[in-house]
Order: C-alpha cells, then sequence, then structure tokens
C-alpha cells in the first residue's frame, strides 16, 4: 500500500515538474518568437535605410582626379557608408539601357554629368542627417547638384519610427503577461507543497534552507524551459528561412546569440523571482490558514 502510495504522489510530482517546464517554454517561445520578428524588423529597417541614396553631381570641367579626390573626402564623412564614382558615359549607358535607344545620335552631344552615389549608415539616415551632409557637400565648387528623395526618407524615417513605438509597447506588455503566467504557474507547483514547507518550518528548518531546494529547482525548470525554448526557435527559423530563402540576408548571428541569452536569463530570472516569492507567502503564512490559500 505504501509502495502504490508513493508511485502515485512520484507520478504527480513527475507531471507537475512537466506541467511547469512545459508552461515557461511556451511563454518563452512566444517571448522568443516577438524577439525574432523584432531583430529581422530592425535589420529589414536598417536595410531600407542604407538603400536610400544621395546623388552628387560633379562640374563638367572637374578632371578625374579632382573626382576622385572628391570621392575620397566623401568616404571620410562621418555617417558615410559608401560611395560610388558615376562618369558621364557610365550615366550615359545606364540611361540609353533604361530608355532603349541611343538618346546621344538624337540630341548630338552627352547631357549628363558625372556624380558620385552616395549612401548613409542607417543611424545617418533620417532628415537631420542628411541635411547637414547636404550643407556640408554644397561648400564644394566642383558639386553643382546635390538631389535625393527628401519625401521618401521622411516617409521611411516615420515609418521605421512607428513600428519601433509599437513594437516596444507590444515586447512590454507581453513581457508583462509572460512573468504573470510563469509566475502563476510556479505559484500553483508551490502551493501544492505549502504542507511540505510548513512541516519544515515546525520542526527547526530556517527560512533559507527551507527556500533553497524551491529556488534551485525553479531555476533548473527555467533553465530547461529555456534551453527548448531555444531549440524550437531555431527549429522555427531554419524553416522559415528555407520558405523564405530572402531572409538569409538579414541574418545576424551576434544578434541572435543575444536574443538566446537573453531568453536564457530571462527564464532563470522569472524561474528565480516567483519561486522566491511563492515560498516567502507560505513560510509567513499561520498553519491554520494553509487550506484557504
Amino acid at each position: 500500500m505504501g509502495r502504490q502510495e508513493d508511485r502515485i504522489i512520484g507520478r504527480r510530482l513527475k507531471s507537475s515538474y512537466i506541467s511547469t517546464v512545459v508552461s515557461i517554454t511556451l511563454v518563452l517561445f512566444v517571448l522568443g518568437l516577438l524577439g525574432l520578428i523584432v531583430l529581422h524588423a530592425q535589420k529589414l529597417s536598417e536595410h531600407v535605410r542604407e538603400s536610400i541614396s544621395i546623388s552628387v553631381f560633379i562640374d563638367n570641367d572637374a578632371s578625374q582626379a579632382e573626382a576622385e579626390n572628391l570621392r575620397e573626402a566623401i568616404n571620410n564623412m562621418p555617417g558615410v557608408n559608401e560611395s560610388l564614382y558615376i562618369s558621364r558615359e557610365e550615366a550615359a549607358e545606364d540611361l540609353m539601357h533604361e530608355l532603349g535607344e541611343d538618346f546621344i545620335d538624337f540630341l548630338g552631344y552627352n547631357p549628363l554629368s558625372a556624380s558620385i552615389m552616395i549612401t548613409l549608415q542607417a543611424s545617418y539616415a533620417n532628415p537631420d542627417s542628411m541635411m547637414v551632409i547636404e550643407e556640408r557637400l554644397s561648400g564644394c565648387s566642383l558639386i553643382t547638384d546635390i538631389d535625393y528623395q527628401q519625401s521618401l526618407v521622411h516617409l521611411v524615417h516615420e515609418t521605421v519610427r512607428r513600428i519601433g513605438a509599437g513594437l516596444l509597447a507590444f515586447s512590454i506588455l507581453l513581457l508583462i503577461i509572460a512573468f504573470a503566467l510563469i509566475n502563476n504557474t510556479i505559484r500553483l507547483s508551490v502551493f501544492s507543497k505549502r504542507f511540505l514547507i510548513k512541516s519544515m518550518q515546525l520542526v527547526g528548518a530556517t527560512q533559507g534552507f527551507i527556500r533553497r531546494p524551491f529556488i534551485l529547482r525553479g531555476m533548473i525548470q527555467g533553465i530547461i524551459g529555456a534551453f527548448i525554448t531555444i531549440l524550437l526557435l531555431s527549429l522555427s527559423l531554419f524553416a522559415v528561412q528555407r520558405q523564405i530563402p530572402e531572409l538569409v540576408m538579414f541574418y545576424d548571428t551576434k544578434r541572435l546569440l543575444i536574443l538566446f541569452a537573453g531568453v536564457l536569463l530571462l527564464g532563470v530570472l522569472i524561474s528565480w523571482i516567483s519561486t522566491y516569492f511563492a515560498v516567502k507567502k507560505y513560510l509567513k503564512i499561520k498553519t491554520d490558514f494553509l487550506y484557504y490559500y
């Protein structure tokens, strides 16, 4: 009879342990998916902003050496990611390719100017920074005109800002929900052992001695849940990239490792805090009230 009761209790403990790990895993997985979305959205916004270019048109009387010196000076400017010199001949070839006809034979001359196409780092691809760069370039005598799509820059900047604010607000809300769910799960697990906690306290065990195995167990559950979550996130990312190969260009190993480390830290931290306060509650509660909480 005693062995059968031990087996029943053992099954219940295992079931409670597994259900807690599963709950932690599911909550962390949802948070991890949101993290992946945020990372890819950030990389996408950086890619879009870095694709915005500034065209700097050079005086036709400028020599090739002067144009190259100007390009080198532009490369050394803060925020410049890359610059490309386009000669008059190359510009004409590109335009003829787009038009599908030789406009030089029709006009009798090449009306295009040599130019330098500039792309900026993502943090500088905003209206204020681009205005500063335009003012600095305007002082050069070799430059005849500076052109970029101001309306597109404003649109991209505002869109990225709004999406970023929305994702931040949603992330905070989901983090609060995740903490509440994991906290409730662990509290229910500790609740089932409230009589054991009180019994240990009545025989003289200190609070630290009683609390230690519960906290250790909670942290282990958080670690297991986090590692399962990391595995599931890796498999999900692999499956999505097989379906959408273009996502590979937004793959950032460093940021992904930071995300996985954050999932692990979050799992351990929430489990530790929840277990600590759950055990603390039953250490302070009076014996007569154990049946009501």
